[in-house]
């Protein structure tokens, strides 16, 4: 038996399968299996939805790893070198990360490392293709998607085909049990058990997910992923995101169900999908500043307004526009919100409130079991107009064209607003043009969408 030791640091790559650092290890020797909980020198430590999420994944984890997961908390440069003088570790590995501060840190700690003579190797676990590496002709970065994606990406070499697990884990018991209830990722109010209702939070279940999503969705997914009611997205977004499932996986085994003539284009357009969370990765690595200041600097003088009550009734679901109010319902109980409808929210909120985009990026931070640093800046800087590939500021999505178009007959309406359910589809989408609406206890709409849409276009138009 080997005793050649080496670290593997989890990291948003919590899955045993087509994890590179994980393999690479296993290849070496034995394996301290390492977790650690860093975020709290950035302005973006995890929000409590995250929290509750990373919490069920690393007992997954944990599980697959037979309970030899050390959980740690603190800062990662101090804590991986006192491990590797602790446990003799002659290798460290870990899939990348591409927040600025992670890779500011990693290669800092990658260079100390190699400085004491220990082998330090990084792998992309999270991305099909590394924003370095797709670039255009006179070697800038891209801004628009069509052609990053078109020209760049799938002109690049195809993604890697996925890894097996290891065929064996020779994992180390660690000297300390330090387990993962010991990094208090759970609320005291225990607010989020309904939310668990709707999600297996698992490795497995990231698979099956996939599965149900190839089987039931991908047939009708370039039309169907519109309509809220319908089950035809792939819902992979916090699986992705945290790592139970890598990229890879979702490419080929998409590719493999995907290759009849009949599922041509709706492959290409699921794919297309991954392509946009490959560009905001993208965007995020070239252009690091992307969460916090405006990707097109003449939005910097735009006068938003701060109003806390409209703010308030936008994330309690009280705004009075019945598809809005679903929507951010539809968060607060599953932690998640359908792609159209986060469209739809957005736009109110910056367009018809003129509420700064980033409190919104702020709130799905702080909700969303998928939030994602990269896809929730350059979604939200999308919408706004201010960011790469925009949305042009003038596209104000309309609650109750859009609710009469993508819900037409309630459905997912009457789900998460439930004091609208016995009103027929003529009135719900509208209920204060109806006289049905004075029986209804639901709030009349915040403001008219008529006169605010021409108060934004005007704001604008001052730039």
């Amino acid at each position: 038996m080997s005793y050649y030791t080496s670290l593997v640091w989890f990291r948003q790559d919590l899955r045993t399968e087509d994890n590179p650092a994980l393999q690479a290890g296993c290849q070496k020797g034995r394996v301290l299996a390492v977790y650690i909980l860093d975020d709290e020198e950035t302005s973006w430590s995890m929000g409590g939805a995250s929290k509750v999420w990373l919490h069920r994944a690393l007992q997954d984890l944990d599980k697959s790893l037979h309970g030899n997961l050390l959980c740690l908390q603190g800062k990662a440069a101090s804590l991986i070198p006192e491990l590797v003088r602790q446990y003799k570790i002659k290798s460290v590995f870990w899939n990348r990360c591409y927040e600025p501060w992670r890779i500011h840190r990693d290669t800092q700690l990658k260079s100390s490392l190699r400085n004491q003579g220990v082998e330090v190797e990084s792998f992309n676990g999270s991305l099909l293709w590394e924003p370095w590496e797709v670039l255009k002709k006179d070697q800038t970065p891209y801004r628009v998607f069509t052609p990053f994606y078109r020209k760049g990406c799938l002109a690049a070499a195809a993604p890697r085909m996925p890894l097996p697990a290891p065929e064996s884990l020779n994992l180390i018991t660690p000297d300390k049990q330090e387990s993962v209830e010991q990094l208090n990722l759970l609320p005291k109010i225990n607010w989020y058990q309904p939310m668990l209702q709707h999600w297996d939070i698992s490795e497995q279940g990231a698979s099956r997910q996939l599965e149900h999503f190839l089987e039931s969705g991908l047939q009708n997914y370039k039309a169907g992923r519109d309509f809220p009611a319908m089950k035809s997205v792939s819902r992979l977004s916090p699986y992705l995101h945290f790592g139970l499932i890598s990229p890879h996986q979702v490419w080929h085994q998409s590719q493999m169900n995907g290759m009849s003539d009949q599922l041509e284009k709706q492959l290409d357009h699921f794919q297309s999908e991954l392509g946009w969370r490959e560009f905001s990765y993208y965007l995020l690595y070239h252009f690091p500043t992307l969460p916090e200041k405006n990707f097109q600097s003449k939005f910097d003088s735009f006068p938003w307004r701060k109003d806390d009550e409209a703010l308030q009734k936008w994330k309690n679901g009280q705004t009075g526009y019945p598809i809005i109010d679903a929507g951010m319902r539809e968060l607060w109980q599953t932690g998640y919100m359908h792609n159209r409808v986060r469209m739809i929210v957005a736009s109110f909120l910056i367009k018809n409130l003129m509420i700064d985009w980033r409190e919104g990026a702020q709130w799905f931070w702080d909700t969303l079991f998928d939030a994602d640093l990269a896809n929730n800046s350059a979604s939200w800087q999308w919408v706004a107009g201010c960011g790469a590939d925009a949305a042009p500021y003038f596209r104000i999505f309309n609650p109750v064209t859009q609710s009469k178009k993508f819900d037409p007959d309630g459905e997912y309406i009457r789900h998460f607003v439930p004091e609208l359910s016995g009103c027929s589809a003529r009135v719900l989408h509208a209920p204060w043009e109806s006289s049905e609406a004075n029986l209804i206890d639901y709030p009349q709409p915040m403001v008219d969408l008529k006169s605010s849409r021409k108060d934004a276009l005007e704001a604008f138009r001052d730039l």
